[in-house]
């Protein structure tokens, strides 16, 4: 089972909002996920990252791979 973390789309047309989430990589984007693990807001000015690091930090450790964009988040958050 290949567990990725990365981005749930949420929000309204042309409003997104993002949930960072663990997922099996074999599921779609907004479908079934293990764990939520934060959030992303890029609309707000300037945008909103909230993650919890303990759980971000357990998953990588057990072998999560995070995704380009959730990589880029969780380095500017100070968790890789």
């Amino acid at each position: 089972m290949a567990v990725k973390i990365r981005l749930r789309r949420m929000g309204a047309k042309k409003n997104p909002f993002y949930r960072i989430v663990v997922a099996d990589s074999r599921f779609p984007r907004d479908g079934r996920f293990i764990e939520e693990i934060g959030y992303y807001d890029p609309m707000a000015n300037p945008s909103v990252v909230k993650v919890d690091a303990d759980k971000a930090k357990n998953w990588i450790s057990n072998g999560a791979q995070p995704t380009d964009t959730v990589k880029v988040l969780l380095k500017k958050e100070g968790v890789l």
